[in-house]
């Protein structure tokens, strides 16, 4: 993946776009991490207005997307608008190829007027979820996640959840070392567990919430390898095991089960990249307890076993 391109319409989102220029578009190699050519494009180049007040100029035409490995639509502001000319033949053409297609929030409508997601799951901002699924029935529609990754098409829910898709990409083509420093230049987390239904009529969770679990978030940070119950961390948290399930998922948007399955996968990985330590060791490290059930999770989540995802990416 060495050539990304951000297509823009009619009309540009900035902030998704600025998004998509964070991740691919500087130059990081003074901290080892990959560079692309990046560049903006559009079906005409030339002036073209921002959803924020402004102009940006598009230097490039559809033929830069021709050449480029990942393709990202960085929102697509005109919902109703057709696409424009020969944009929908370039990303059909870019998927024939092999190439990545990575939409942020409303990118999902220009993917799905290209025919692109039929009989694919995806997902977009809340807002427009079921508008999606209205107007393009033979897509399944995903309302509650940060991200869908369907192998070349690869779709985001709104605005901020470009940011963990672009590092989701990032550690499934570079792997979790280059992701994890990737997101402390840029002062985010690496991962966040949960999806956007959190978000949904509710845009900040309560905050007595965060600040009650925040300890104890750390805390189990730290003790990965422990074994932990619902029922010991609601003690921890001085709370019945229903009350904190319940603001647990308040507070992060997924259960407690399924966020510390995913901070156990995510050490593992670690683990994996940046150790020498059998299978067995990494798992009772991470909280597994055994090899066999680290390979189960692992292969069930990540899609290849603990020692292939080693050989892809150790350090």
């Amino acid at each position: 993946m060495r050539s990304v391109v951000a297509l823009v319409g009619d009309t540009a989102a900035a902030f998704e776009l600025g998004i998509v220029c964070q991740v691919f578009g500087l130059d990081r190699s003074d901290d080892g991490l990959p560079v692309f050519d990046f560049a903006v494009c559009g079906a005409v180049p030339g002036p073209v207005p921002t959803t924020s007040g402004f102009n940006l100029q598009v230097s490039h035409g559809l033929d830069r997307v021709a050449a480029a490995d990942l393709v990202t639509i960085p929102a697509w502001p005109d919902l109703d608008a057709p696409l424009p000319d020969g944009v929908a033949e370039a990303l059909r053409a870019a998927f024939d190829r092999g190439a990545i297609l990575l939409s942020v929030c409303s990118g999902a409508f220009a993917l799905a007027a290209a025919g692109l997601l039929d009989g694919r799951r995806a997902t977009t901002h809340w807002q427009f979820a079921d508008r999606l699924a209205r107007r393009y029935p033979r897509i399944a529609v995903n309302r509650d996640v940060l991200y869908v990754d369907d192998g070349q098409l690869i779709s985001s829910a709104g605005a901020a959840a470009g940011i963990d898709t672009c590092l989701h990409l990032i550690r499934r083509e570079y792997g979790a070392a280059t992701a994890n420093a990737l997101a402390r230049r840029m002062v985010v987390p690496a991962h966040r567990a949960g999806g956007q239904a959190q978000y949904v009529e509710m845009p900040v969770p309560p905050s007595d919430h965060a600040d009650d679990l925040s300890e104890l978030i750390d805390w189990v940070r730290a003790h990965l390898d422990a074994p932990l119950t619902v029922e010991l961390l609601a003690g921890r948290a001085h709370m019945s095991a229903r009350t904190f399930a319940r603001r647990f998922k308040a507070a992060t948007g997924t259960t407690p089960h399924r966020w510390l399955l995913d901070q156990r996968l995510q050490r593992a990985e670690e683990l994996l990249e940046g150790t020498n330590l059998t299978v067995d060791v990494v798992a009772s490290r991470a909280g597994f307890g055994s090899g066999d059930t680290l390979r189960h999770h692992f292969s069930a989540r990540r899609g290849v076993g603990p020692a292939e995802h080693r050989r892809a990416f150790s350090v």
